[in-house]
């Protein structure tokens, strides 16, 4: 076991043989430490789960009835001496890094993340480590963020602007984490927030954990002209489905960091494109590796071999890792409509 790593990655996801345990498995295993609930990080399939506590209902809302338990932040769990805590990510609500400690050895697993707080999940901590598991989504110096706060306001207005139109809003984000943020801060003083049958199912799992405002879900019931003028939070997957017809005359929106590049917008048909991301912009990702004083970095998805080949250039033991977590390009957004 000597040579052994602490955590290695095979065809079924990261293991960790000291403890007979897997991180965000992509093949189903006996037992598996979940950092957040989206699909590509918490599939199902496995006989024990173990997650935070606020990510219980989400994956059990997704996967149904497993065999899943929780633990606090900070709570050390040991596996065969190995001892096991989660921290927050800042990802969305229930996210988490993985800290993984043997014999003095520690590594920090990610999962997905980013440092600006943004209201709704807990924020991300650094955690000191020797090794760090990091993704790198949005791994170039392009992607810079604007404070949330510049984002939402000219969301709000773009509604605003809209609505003396008489048109109605559509803007689409992940029904997990990039929709309740945008629920958070539209700005009901405006008119109502409406949503789709994915989003709202979501958000009703969340209520118990997060302040939200009203929302109306869109039924056959609801008529068109109720809607005309309000706003309407839907998956990126609505669109061009006979669905959003009822929203005629409507204006489009995305809120998604691939918003920084036109063509994204382009390809994807979208009136207009806010640059709100759920990860870590480039500057952010650098900022944390070097505050947990990781000698060695490893890239698991994203924009990975650049991202590490900078890193080597800066004096980072750093490499890359294949895993099936999805790399999130302009092209994937129907398939894994996590951004």
């Amino acid at each position: 076991m000597k040579n052994t790593p602490l955590l290695a990655f095979n065809d079924k996801g990261i293991y960790c043989a000291q403890a007979d345990v897997y991180l965000d498995p992509w093949r189903p295993v006996d037992k598996a430490i979940i950092s957040h609930g989206h699909a590509d990080h918490s599939r199902w399939g496995h006989k024990k789960y173990i997650t935070h506590h606020s990510n219980i209902p989400i994956i059990k809302h997704r996967l149904g009835e497993i065999n899943v338990s929780g633990k606090d932040w900070n709570e050390t769990f040991s596996i065969n001496n190995v001892k096991f805590s989660f921290h927050p990510a800042g990802h969305i609500i229930g996210s988490a890094q993985i800290r993984v400690e043997y014999k003095g050895e520690v590594w920090v697993f990610t999962g997905d993340y980013k440092t600006e707080d943004d209201g709704v999940a807990k924020p991300y901590e650094p955690v000191k480590c020797h090794t760090f598991i990091t993704e790198c989504t949005f791994g170039l110096p392009a992607f810079k963020w604007q404070p949330q706060e510049e984002v939402f306001a000219e969301i709000n207005n773009w509604w605003l602007q809209n609505q003396a139109e008489g048109r109605t809003s559509v803007i689409f984000g992940y029904s997990l984490g990039k929709a309740q943020r945008l629920l958070k801060y539209l700005d009901t003083s405006i008119g109502k927030i409406y949503t789709h049958g994915a989003i709202e199912n979501m958000t009703e799992v969340l209520r118990p954990q997060l302040e939200m405002p009203e929302t109306t879900r869109i039924t056959r019931d609801v008529k068109k002209d109720e809607i005309k003028g309000n706003i309407v939070v839907a998956p990126p997957s609505a669109h061009g489905t006979p669905w959003i017809k009822k929203m005629v005359p409507y204006v489009t929106a995305s809120a998604s960091g691939w918003m920084t590049f036109r063509g994204a917008r382009r390809r994807r048909a979208i009136d207009r494109g806010f640059v709100l991301s759920d990860h870590c912009d480039w500057q952010g990702l650098l900022s944390s590796i070097k505050e947990t004083g990781a000698e060695k970095v490893i890239c698991t998805h994203g924009y990975t071999d650049i991202f590490s080949k900078y890193l080597r250039e800066i004096g980072y033991d750093a490499r890359t890792e294949q895993t099936q977590y999805e790399e999130e390009n302009a092209e994937q957004t129907s398939k894994t409509e996590d951004e």
